[in-house]
């Protein structure tokens, strides 16, 4: 009887284990990692990135109604690791200009327009934590555009006359930053 016993116990903390590990390296994550590039003329451009889902929630909005990301406030542009944004040669981004390299990209979204910045703090994996500000690079003001519904956020990036438009997309919120190549 207690045989029995032991060998129900253990196929349940067998079935148990193989649960969790199967969940740990199986399933698909909340905000699963996302990469946008974009290759125009001699210019190259790399996001990489988590891509969160809404599931409901207001994104965007004051931090009194409960908004996942309150205007005025720090977000990583995505969820779990920072945002990196890797630029293949000197650009103009959105009017300022930016050399080569990889960098932190995050923003502070507000209503009418969202402050989008570079930061050389990289390989950052938890990008909850707010960025050494003081590594900033640089700081634009870009507006928010209304784009329909999305549930999942997304950056991509379309050519244009004079180089790239990088667009953020979610919920019904669109920015774009031009990148264009100096």
């Amino acid at each position: 009887m207690k045989k029995k016993i032991l060998i129900g116990i253990s196929i349940v903390v067998a079935a148990f284990i193989v649960w969790s590990l199967y969940g740990l390296f199986f399933a698909t994550p909340a905000s699963p990692k996302g990469t946008a590039e974009i290759t125009s003329g001699d210019l190259s451009v790399n996001v990489t990135y988590s891509r969160p889902y809404k599931k409901g929630r207001l994104i965007f909005g004051e931090e009194s109604a409960g908004a996942l990301q309150p205007y005025g406030q720090y977000w990583r542009l995505g969820a779990n690791a920072a945002t990196e944004i890797t630029v293949n040669k000197d650009v103009s981004f959105a009017g300022e200009s930016v050399e080569a390299g990889t960098y932190r990209m995050y923003v502070v979204p507000g209503a009418t327009e969202w402050e989008v910045s570079l930061n050389s703090e990289t390989g950052v994996f938890f990008g909850a934590a707010e960025p050494n500000y003081e590594l900033d690079v640089l700081k634009v003001k870009v507006p928010v555009q209304t784009a329909p519904e999305l549930e999942q956020f997304t950056i991509s990036f379309e050519p244009d006359s004079t180089g790239v438009n990088m667009n953020f997309v979610w919920d019904t919120s669109k920015v774009t930053v031009p990148i264009t190549p100096q």
